[in-house]
């Protein structure tokens, strides 16, 4: 495919002129392409005008071509309800695109079937003051007649086919760093330009990550080049579009959010699908585990080569605690295109680590290097992986087969075997078994492990079994700890702590100077609740804090503020004001959340925070929306709040009558 695009921010609508070339191998009646809701005009075969039928599903062609090589033009327009978003205007304006489970259709006339592969190049018209990413390498960009909107074409090339879930398109404005990985391939790293003191604490560990992946996959980067791109809102962590990954905003970290939250496993997930998911394919949904456990895997083979077999043992750990725990509902198996997102990603990421431990590392490399080649550019299935398992060892693919990927429920004892292999998760693992134990008989064993220079999970877990501790039994555990200097264990007493003794009140304190905002966070909440005589001094120490992407200490400052009694007066409307402000469609939906759970517990009678909230079930992000209407459901249940939603109605727009009245009616 050739195609020309340009999206029109005000309309919130795309149009392009398409060139798709195409080899008729058998006779056939009908070549159809899926295209949703798109109206077409000048559509030709080999240069003639042809009939066409638009069944606003498809683009139905059964005329005009021939056996051999052919060559379909057509001009369409398209309004997308979902898969193209347009976030903000002005400055603000964010164009961005997610194909997987939505389907690149809705803006792109193209093939859902993921068997079906093209080679993808776009040319995309719009703003010059606005960066325009697309698949593959930039080829230039030219002027576009006349000189006004829109003004510049971006040429994108690509030279290798793949599914057309993987076409992208991201338009911003955004800053840009680039360098190149030991292989040569060009890395481009991409923020919104008012993040640009963050590309170091965002991106930190990419190169690494790809380098060590063409190393341990044996397999060199398939494609010519690699960006990465965050936007605001997006539908989830990361998508990994052919050589160019979208990312939620969230993820765009300082220093201090670094302590917290990285980039750096969706990073190494994301990048790791270029190889599994888009250099080879599944075929169906069933096989969907070739995709995210081999990317969720890799991503963990990665943190491995950063941070050491401690935290990849871990890791592991937890995910296993999840699956276990899932098992108990959840009887669907991993090779089943209904299997849930925790059974594709880690159960198939569990499955691979047996795997890899029992044939040995080698021989797993050699496999998946030999299936990578062997299909690249293809599509595949779990058998075809399973072959290339055995050609290189003796082990019982059949088996693995039935007990890890036909089977429901998770192989705790298998797993606990292997992690037991490792020092550390021995140590740790015994040390959960004395939960149960009176303190005065763990308390020497607990205070040594608090002095010890112990991977950090195993003084979480001294920590979190202090809980139930007398204070006074626990006081001198508890200053060890501190004095630790360690965030996550620091982090593991400000969760313990639900009372406070007047002893202990100036070491927790300390806890708000911490290089974490979600320690700040739960210890300014527990002090100003505990402390009222010190509430104006906690508050004046945090007045400048934001946090996260998702303002989370702001906004806790804004309604710790509005509820201390005489403190800044003067200004409580101007607070109320900027708090209200975060829960409408300016911000994004993670402000919007954090602001309209503070608003609803401070005022939730206010009606220009119900509106806001009926706003939120409109959002194009699902996790919002549900969000928004479960809390209409408990509003409701109350006949004040029922009618000032009913009372609402008349003065909404389309949009948000159709979801209101939804959830009255219901």
């Amino acid at each position: 495919m050739n195609a020309r695009l340009v999206p029109n921010a005000t309309e919130k609508s795309i149009s392009g002129q398409v060139n798709y070339q195409f080899e008729v191998l058998n006779a056939i009646d009908t070549i159809a392409i899926d295209a949703i809701k798109m109206d077409f005009t000048n559509v030709k075969i080999n240069g003639k005008s042809i009939n066409f039928k638009n069944t606003t599903k498809k683009l139905q062609l059964f005329e005009g071509f021939k056996k051999g090589k052919n060559t379909l033009t057509f001009t369409y327009t398209a309004t997308p309800k979902q898969t193209l978003y347009f976030i903000g205007e002005g400055e603000d304006l964010q164009i961005w695109t997610q194909g997987q489970g939505k389907y690149t259709s809705h803006w792109l006339p193209s093939f859902d079937d993921v068997n079906e592969k093209v080679i993808f190049n776009l040319s995309i018209a719009f703003d010059t003051s606005f960066e325009v990413l697309s698949n593959g390498k930039l080829d230039g960009t030219t002027v576009y007649p006349p000189l006004s909107y829109p003004n510049i074409i971006w040429h994108y090339q690509m030279t290798k086919p793949m599914s057309s879930y993987l076409v992208m398109m991201t338009i911003g404005k955004f800053a840009k760093q680039t360098t190149k990985t030991k292989s040569g391939t060009p890395l481009e790293f991409y923020l919104d330009q008012k993040d640009v003191d963050k590309f170091e604490t965002t991106y930190q560990y990419t190169t690494q990550i790809f380098d060590f992946f063409e190393q341990e996959i044996g397999v060199k980067y398939p494609w010519e080049i690699y960006r990465q791109v965050p936007v605001r809102d997006f539908l989830y962590s990361g998508m990994e579009n052919t050589t160019a990954t979208i990312f939620a905003q969230d993820f765009v970290v300082d220093k201090i959010g670094f302590n917290d939250k990285t980039y750096i496993n969706v990073n190494a997930h994301e990048l790791a699908h270029q190889w599994f998911g888009n250099l080879i394919t599944a075929e169906t949904g069933k096989h969907h585990w070739l995709q995210e456990g081999f990317a969720t895997y890799y991503a963990l083979l990665a943190e491995k080569e950063l941070f050491g077999d401690d935290h990849f043992q871990w890791e592991l750990y937890e995910m296993a605690e999840r699956l276990q725990q899932n098992s108990k509902t959840d009887t669907i198996p991993l090779l089943n295109e209904k299997a849930s997102s925790l059974t594709f990603y880690q159960k198939g990421a569990w499955a691979l680590h047996y795997l890899r431990e029992t044939i040995g590392a080698a021989n797993f490399q050699k496999a998946v290097k030999n299936y990578l080649k062997k299909y690249s550019f293809k599509n595949v299935n779990t058998d075809d992986f399973l072959t290339e398992v055995k050609a290189v060892s003796s082990f019982d693919t059949a088996a693995f087969k039935h007990i890890w990927l036909e089977q429901s429920g998770f192989e705790v004892n298998q797993a606990l075997a292997l992690l037991r292999k490792n020092k550390f998760m021995t140590s740790y693992l015994e040390l959960v078994e004395l939960q149960s134990k009176p303190f005065s008989e763990k308390k020497t064993t607990l205070e040594n492990l608090l002095k010890s220079d112990a991977f950090y999970p195993l003084k979480e877990e001294v920590v979190f079994q202090l809980a139930e501790v007398p204070f006074e039994e626990k006081e001198a555990l508890l200053t060890i700890a501190l004095d630790g200097n360690n965030v996550k264990v620091r982090q593991a007493i400000a969760r313990i702590m639900v009372e406070i003794p007047i002893p202990f009140q100036s070491p927790y304190e300390s806890l708000l100077e911490d290089a974490s905002y979600i320690t700040k966070e739960i210890a300014l909440g527990t002090l100003w609740n505990l402390f009222p005589e010190k509430q104006v001094d906690y508050l004046n120490q945090s007045k400048d804090w934001i946090g996260f992407n998702d303002k989370n200490l702001r906004i806790l400052w804004l309604t710790l503020a509005l509820m201390t009694k005489d403190y800044q007066n003067e200004n409580k409307v101007q607070f109320y004001d900027e708090l209200m402000s975060y829960s409408s469609p300016k911000f994004e939906s993670s402000i919007r959340q954090n602001a309209l759970t503070n608003l609803l517990f401070l005022n939730p009678n206010d009606h220009n925070i119900l509106k806001n909230l009926v706003n939120a079930t409109t959002h194009h992000k699902w996790q919002f929306t549900l969000f928004a209407r479960n809390q209409i459901r408990e509003l409701i249940k109350t006949e004040r709040h029922k009618k000032y939603f009913e009372e609402m109605l008349p003065n909404l727009n389309a949009a948000e009558q159709s979801q209101l009245k939804r959830l009255l009616e219901n």
